[in-house]
């Protein structure tokens, strides 16, 4: 296995990419890793929700309390990165319409190493209907990329 000086861990906040993180860490930890947490904040759609016309100022409001909570999440994953003793960063990618592609295109630009996410595990028609970021950045990463699925509910963790 090649040499991990940067690791990128992308995360959406949900249970799926929660799970992945301590792998990351665990990563970053051994290897002596910097880690990059990075997280792509979707692409606002202008003025329309579904049916409903939502007026700039209400949708900068919205906008504005979607960014703080990200920040606020991006902000306990340092503190518990720092705590386990990893150096790491955080970004946050605004505008992406395709969250794989802007996560490829961040892991090339800082020349990451390895990236880590988190994947549902979606299999046949769940899958091909809603689609995987994981599988995405898979297919087109030019690094390694190690995916951690989440246990569907119910399952047991090993």
């Amino acid at each position: 296995m090649r040499d991990l000086g940067r690791i990128l861990y992308a995360t959406d906040f949900s249970p799926a990419s929660q799970v992945a993180f301590p792998h990351a860490l665990r990563l970053a930890r051994v290897t002596g890793a910097e880690l990059t947490i990075l997280h792509v904040l979707p692409s606002p759609v202008s003025g329309f929700i579904g049916p409903a016309y939502v007026p700039p100022e209400t949708w900068d409001d919205l906008h504005a309390e979607v960014r703080g909570q990200a920040d606020r999440a991006m902000d306990r994953l340092i503190a518990q990165a720092v705590e386990a003793g990893v150096r790491a960063s955080a970004a946050i990618v605004e505008g992406g319409d395709v969250p794989g592609d802007e996560i490829v295109r961040v892991a090339r630009d800082a020349k990451a190493d390895m990236i880590v996410v988190g994947t549902h595990g979606r299999t046949g028609i769940a899958k091909a209907l809603l689609g995987s970021v994981a599988s995405r950045v898979v297919a087109t990463a030019t690094c390694p990329v190690l995916t951690v699925r989440a246990p569907e509910p119910g399952e047991g963790r090993p």
